[in-house]
């Protein structure tokens, strides 16, 4: 996606950009991330990465994104934090810090879907749920949100799939409804879908 196609936006308080896989999300974050930078010497930007290297191929995933990150946003600090985020929100954002959060959908998998978790683990999920769109809401720097728009294909097959499927539709739902702004990202083109 190039610098192009988001010049023409201001930076919003929160926005939420969904897609699917390789529709150009996190490129579209670091570019508003990259831009904030440049904006006033003074700004800073942070990303909460919520990824978890559970195998080789996740851990490979994660270091060629930290290399490319670099590459193009070089101000860009990243946070590691697969769980608090609501709290790690609360703790960093100040009105000269952008935020980016990539990705809700790891997040909500690091809560709901490994193997270890526990009933405790899934009913805690409300409780961090409502404090991130707490956080969410009074952050008095710029959010910038990503997640993966899965609700588009067939049904898949298996009862917890199906329920996280459904509980990151919900998800989605409730930030988009927090978000000043949704873009929803198609083939690296942003798609207005609110914009406050």
């Amino acid at each position: 996606m190039s610098t192009a196609a988001i010049e023409h936006f201001s930076i919003a308080r929160s926005e939420l950009i969904l897609g699917g896989q390789k529709s150009g999300k996190s490129r579209r974050a670091e570019l508003l991330a990259r831009q904030w930078l440049a904006e006033d010497p003074s700004h800073r930007a942070s990303l909460i990465a919520t990824g978890q290297a559970w195998d080789d191929e996740m851990r490979a995933r994660i270091a060629r994104h930290q290399r490319d990150r670099a590459e193009r946003v070089p101000g860009l600090a990243t946070l590691e934090e697969p769980r608090a985020v609501g709290e790690l929100i609360a703790a960093t954002s100040t009105h000269e810090t952008l935020l980016v959060v990539d990705c809700l959908t790891l997040w909500l998998t690091n809560w709901l879907m490994p193997v270890e978790s526990t009933d405790a683990d899934k009913q805690e999920w409300a409780t961090q749920s409502a404090t991130f769109l707490r956080a969410l809401r009074e952050a008095p720097g710029p959010v910038i949100l990503v997640g993966n728009e899965i609700g588009l294909g067939v049904i898949p097959m298996g009862r917890e799939v199906r329920a996280f499927v459904d509980a990151l539709g919900v998800l989605n739902q409730q930030v988009a409804g927090a978000c000043f702004r949704v873009t929803l990202m198609v083939a690296g083109l942003p798609l207005s879908l609110k914009d406050e």
